[in-house]
């Protein structure tokens, strides 16, 4: 497969060429990559509105993806605006006011892009717990009955792992003729199992991935796609309504690493996938017989509930960066590590190394306080463009929550913008250690 993004860089770096155009650095700083940073000189094609190299790299993308694919170089917090605004567009195009039934682990772009788009979301709780919101199609359906949504928003996987069944929800929105987008942020790399787990495989009309979470590409490299029905109507707009929320520089090292992976994509990484999987496999076992707690879920995740073995999540994650072993996530009930095909299997048996030669202790009882419903006092636009002050958590009884308590992971949040900060959001707040909360002032 042709990297054509890779490719023009390489050629145009070669001829040494004089550079009066941005950026500053000439390709000649201190960081040793810059020959290859461009903007959009005469050549390198515009990232919204392509029509050479980067439509042909996104073409490749769209083959792999087995669905019409585009670039996002600001992560799937891109995508995610653009998701929603296609949703927006959707339903005032059917004669209705966009309504967005969520699951409420909706990660914080969302919420802004509710903001900034003045949408009504509806909150999807399901089994859920602070990281997680397990939806099952029963519920989902029932939901759609009683708020008449426009559109269903779902994060999956998420951030501990767990994958809900795309399959039968999609089935139960189509039923009732409502669009399902998936914030697949998590996920890229799930179209290349073996079965795919894929969202517009199975069935979701619309996703993104962040594909620098699970793939090999450079930070902020993602991904938008559109089912082929749903992209035979927005086609046209989708460029346009991404262009709302982007810088007009996007990074050419980022697009050039999305152009690379295609290629990687193509031949090497299924089978560098499914060597991994059962190298994670194996490593899973390992610390299952040493008596730790492994969730299930996707392959490519290694979650410990690590109360079960007298810890929190955060002495483990301690005890392993003693070992200069480095989580993506911890708290005081879990540890996540997120291997990929590029960890070796060195890498691998370090991690068992260390986390074996912890001795297990009593197990820890306590457990997350209990987060009940909110009480809604204006919409999300309302309270993140209100004025505001900051409160100690503490002190924050009865205020209306003017912004996201929660930067990253997606999680349940506590209380939403717009809603009343009750004793029970306050307990969860300082449990996970969120000391302070902006509200809307008086």
């Amino acid at each position: 497969m042709k990297t054509p993004i890779v490719s023009f860089l390489k050629s145009y770096q070669e001829k040494s060429p004089v550079r009066m155009h941005m950026p500053g650095h000439k390709g000649a700083g201190i960081l040793g990559f810059e020959g290859m940073d461009l903007t959009e000189i005469y050549g390198a094609d515009e990232l919204f509105a392509a029509e050479g190299i980067i439509k042909e790299s996104e073409q490749n993308a769209s083959n792999l993806f087995g669905c019409p694919t585009y670039y996002s170089t600001q992560g799937s917090t891109l995508c995610i605006q653009t998701m929603c605004t296609i949703l927006c567009q959707d339903a005032k195009s059917k004669g209705k006011k966009p309504k967005i039934l969520a699951g409420r682990n909706a990660h914080r772009s969302f919420i802004h892009a509710a903001a900034l788009l003045d949408f009504e979301i509806e909150w999807l709780y399901g089994n859920s717990d602070y990281l997680s919101c397990k939806i099952h199609a029963e519920d989902l359906e029932k939901a759609i009955i009683e708020s008449l949504p426009t559109a269903v928003y779902l994060t999956n996987p998420d951030y501990l792992g767990n994958l809900l069944d795309i399959k039968s929800l999609a089935s139960v929105c189509k039923k009732h003729n409502v669009l399902l987008a998936i914030d697949n942020a998590h996920g890229a790399y799930l179209r290349f199992l073996k079965d795919s787990l894929y969202p517009i495989d199975l069935g979701a009309d619309l996703c993104c991935d962040s594909a620098h979470k699970t793939l090999p590409v450079l930070t902020g490299g993602a991904y938008l796609h559109l089912s082929d029905s749903l992209n035979q109507v927005w086609k046209n707009d989708v460029k346009h309504f991404m262009e709302y929320f982007s810088s007009t520089s996007p990074s050419y090292l980022i697009m050039a690493s999305l152009d690379a992976a295609n290629e990687v994509l193509d031949t090497t990484f299924k089978n560098s996938l499914f060597e991994c999987i059962q190298r994670v496999d194996g490593s899973k076992n390992t610390l299952v017989q040493h008596g730790y707690t492994i969730l299930s879920g996707e392959p490519m995740k290694i979650t410990i509930s690590t109360k079960e073995f007298g810890y929190t999540g955060n002495e483990i994650a301690n005890l392993l960066m003693e070992c200069d072993i480095y989580p993506e996530f911890y708290d005081s009930d879990y540890i996540v590590l997120m291997p990929s095909p590029y960890n070796t299997k060195d890498d691998l048996k370090r991690l068992e190394t260390c986390l074996c030669g912890i001795e297990g202790k009593p197990i820890l009882v306590n457990k997350p306080p209990k987060l009940e419903q909110s009480k809604k006092a204006m919409n999300v636009r309302q309270a993140l463009f209100s004025s505001s002050i900051t409160l100690d958590v503490s002190k924050s009884l009865g205020q209306v929550c003017s912004s996201v308590t929660v930067s990253c992971p997606p999680a349940i949040l506590p209380v939403i913008p717009g809603e009343v900060i009750s004793e029970s959001s306050i307990e969860v707040m300082k449990y996970y250690g969120i000391e302070t909360v902006r509200v809307v002032k008086e």
